[in-house]
């Protein structure tokens, strides 16, 4: 997962598809995933930037910022990794692959 931060401080969520199947289902959250096997957690990224806003980026992007255990209030146990990067493209810019709605956020600096 990555919290993209815009110039203003904004953070970039997305709504959820709202799809009964689905869990979480019209829930705003971080752009990210789940790792595929074989997969580090910086190339998951990557590919989970792209499928759902159809941006690429590079090592050189994003920051490493927590790692932790999720063991309640979500599918099932795993490890979150979590990145935070700049992102200076309008929503206009960006193309949503999964989801319902992009939007920025007013929210706390992550990046100096």
């Amino acid at each position: 997962m990555i919290i993209f931060e815009n110039s203003k401080k904004e953070i970039l969520l997305y709504l959820r598809d709202d799809r009964p199947d689905l869990p979480f289902a019209d829930h705003w959250d971080l752009i990210g995933g789940h790792i595929e096997m074989g997969e580090s957690p910086e190339q998951a990224l990557i590919r989970e930037v792209k499928e759902e806003i159809n941006l690429d980026i590079g090592l050189k992007d994003f920051n490493f910022l927590k790692k932790y255990w999720c063991c309640c209030g979500d599918v099932y146990f795993n490890i979150k990794y979590i990145y935070c990067g700049r992102i200076n493209k309008k929503l206009s810019e960006l193309k949503l692959g999964e989801g319902r709605r992009l939007e920025f956020f007013p929210g706390k600096k992550f990046l100096n």
